[in-house]
């Protein structure tokens, strides 16, 4: 195979199919350069399974929850006056069920439906210029500066007397820079971000919740095997989301690490298949689940 075709495998591969847990994401070439005009359509499959983190003011206990979330997506590369960008909307639906104690009593929840949509426009202010395919053959990365702006929309199945829903009822809103610097075979990037959020003013039975701004760090160590196979040791660090409940604060500072793995497998140059997991080494307030996900990428257009 020709190797300004493996390059582009390698660059295609596992662009887009992010995880479906919003705030602690570990996306690995998330500013990756693609030629102008090709769409992603992505089908993917995500199972957590470990602690769901709750408003300390509840009476909540001893919770294990089990997801299994289903992810549909679709991304399109873009010129914005001169430089490569990237839209793309993800759609999960989501199965939950697990157990926890309210005030000392068991409880079950089963519940499934749509969870909150995520909307994300990013563009690459440096090193990745917006090129056609017959310019991208060319292309070789170096240094990489992008920036994103990620919106997630209360459109998810939100039950107001119940404190575990799979949506949130609330708008947030995540900036985000991110770099990234290829050295020969190896590829390291780094993100950091700030998720803001909304009020949720229907909170279990009528109250107000408030959380504060949540901080991400994430790096990522890339290795580019031959024949467009590329795999990725990632690591997140977040902090801050403390909640506030009718003005009462809660003692749920977040202060947690996660560390996950990235697997990206071409098949042809239209398809080709991502696997994912990562799990929580240390936590403060819950967060430590483990998940394990697999996604599948079809793309098209762009000279393609």
């Amino acid at each position: 195979m020709p190797s300004s075709t493996l390059r582009l495998l390698a660059l295609l591969a596992g662009l887009v199919a992010s995880s479906p847990v919003c705030a602690q994401d570990i996306e690995p070439r998330a500013y990756s350069n693609a030629p102008v005009g090709v769409n992603f359509l992505i089908a993917g499959y995500a199972y957590t399974v470990g602690a769901v983190p709750f408003d300390s003011s509840l009476p909540i206990r001893n919770a294990e929850m089990r997801t299994s979330n289903a992810v549909l997506a679709y991304a399109r590369v873009l010129d914005l006056a001169g430089m490569s960008a990237k839209f793309d909307a993800i759609l999960p639906y989501s199965w939950l069920s697990g157990h926890a104690e309210l005030r000392g009593q068991p409880i079950e929840r089963i519940v499934d439906g749509l969870a909150d949509p995520r909307f994300r426009l990013s563009v690459n202010l440096h090193g990745a210029p917006a090129l056609s395919l017959r310019e991208f053959s060319e292309y070789r990365q170096d240094l990489i500066v992008g920036v994103s702006l990620q919106v997630s929309a209360p459109a998810g199945q939100y039950d107001p007397p119940r404190v575990v829903n799979l949506g949130s009822n609330r708008w947030s809103f995540k900036p985000e820079v991110g770099v990234s610097k290829a050295l020969g075979r190896w590829t390291l990037e780094s993100q950091a971000a700030v998720t803001l959020f909304t009020d949720n003013s229907d909170f279990y039975g009528g109250n107000r919740r408030q959380q504060a701004p949540i901080y991400s760090l994430q790096g990522h160590a890339i290795y580019n095997f031959p024949a467009g196979i590329w795999a990725s040791l990632d690591a997140t660090y977040f902090t801050g989301g403390r909640t506030t409940l009718d003005g009462v604060e809660a003692s749920d500072l977040q202060r947690n690490w996660r560390l996950g793995a990235t697997l990206a497998l071409p098949v042809d140059l239209h398809n080709s298949v991502k696997i994912y997991a990562s799990r929580g080494v240390a936590s403060r307030t819950g967060n430590d689940y483990d998940l394990i996900g697999i996604a599948w990428q079809y793309r098209w257009g762009g000279g393609l």
